[in-house]
């Protein structure tokens, strides 16, 4: 059967979704945006990818992030959101934004990976024709180079912005001392840093501990958060052992190592916070990111339009006592 023309529904900006100001930008996102790390790539179906797509504009997603060698395989995520952009979002181009990234390693030799000028340029000229985009909203180097100049990467992300092939740039995964200096060198060449990407959750703080959280909203750029949920360690996936279809067993990014007889009593006891205040624990872990103003928004993966549907539900969340956030601070300390 021909699935119909999409169209999305009129009271997309209306059903719930709320936004945040990026900084001290212009642009706002959504609380929740879409990643397209996992579930979007070759290996996945086109009509289950196209399902989320849709889902998330239809609730207010606007914000789909997303990166050169996501999938599996490598650009196959980028791929996916191509046909999604031809067979359905081509018309609302201008309500979204889009993220890409380059940094990891993408092709052989040389000049796939890190963050030479030659491999940034070249990166983001094949993510926009996968993606059938003349233009990205939000360029990414996706990792400090530490043999690279800074002064020649950051340079990179000045010309794109110039060029017209991003409108804004960012950077991720930056150490603190790295990310002053584009900080400083990106608002001296009047293309500021728009946003900082950062892995941030109930169980790891490094953006807290390192400072970075802090320092980009004193230098004016947003943060956006990937791996809310420690890749499923924050929800129900593994109260009772390891479900057979998850990541740990499939031997993805998440190992078995990770998840330790003191991590596993310390998700259970989060999860009975959390049930405590009628969610689930995943709801509580989006819920416990955004309790405050030094995060923009947080980059969901979802392998259903359900999962998605479930995450959403964070949104609705009641605020957190000062006793909730002590013993969740207790728990996550032990």
């Amino acid at each position: 059967m021909i699935k119909p023309i999409y169209s999305p529904v009129a009271d997309r900006y209306e059903n719930g979704m709320k936004y945040r100001r990026c900084g001290k930008s212009g642009i706002v996102l959504p609380e929740i945006s879409l990643g397209l790390w996992h579930n979007f790539g070759d290996v996945n179906t086109l009509s289950n990818s196209m399902d989320m797509a849709h889902y998330a504009f239809d609730h207010g997603i606007c914000h789909f992030d997303l990166a050169n060698n996501y999938g599996p395989s490598y650009g196959s995520a980028e791929e996916t959101f191509g046909l999604i952009m031809k067979k359905s979002f081509l018309p609302y181009r201008d309500e979204l934004f889009i993220s890409s990234k380059a940094g990891y390693d993408m092709w052989p030799g040389p000049y796939g990976n890190w963050g030479s000028r030659k491999y940034l340029m070249a990166s983001l000229h094949q993510s926009l024709k996968r993606m059938n985009l003349e233009y990205v909203d939000l360029f990414y180097s996706h990792r400090y180079d530490p043999e690279t100049p800074l002064e020649e990467t950051l340079q990179a992300l000045v010309d794109i912005v110039r060029q017209g092939k991003a409108l804004y740039v960012g950077i991720s995964r930056w150490p603190k001392d790295a990310a002053q200096v584009a900080y400083d060198y990106l608002a001296a060449h009047d293309v500021p840093c728009l946003i900082y990407q950062g892995c941030y959750n109930l169980i790891n703080r490094e953006p807290e501990e390192m400072g970075v959280l802090k320092q980009a909203k004193e230098n004016g750029a947003g943060f956006i958060v990937f791996s809310p949920l420690a890749q499923g360690l924050l929800t129900d996936r593994y109260l009772n052992g390891i479900p057979e279809d998850s990541r740990i067993a499939r031997g993805g990014h998440l190992q078995k190592e990770v998840l330790t007889e003191n991590r596993l009593q310390q998700v259970k006891a989060l999860n009975e916070i959390a049930l405590r205040r009628g969610q689930s624990l995943a709801e509580m872990a989006l819920c416990w990111i955004l309790k405050d103003d030094y995060v923009t928004s947080v980059i969901v993966g979802s392998s259903s339009v359900g999962q998605l549907e479930k995450n959403l539900k964070a949104l609705n969340g009641p605020s957190f006592s000062a006793e909730e956030l002590l013993e969740i601070e207790n728990i996550c300390n032990k």
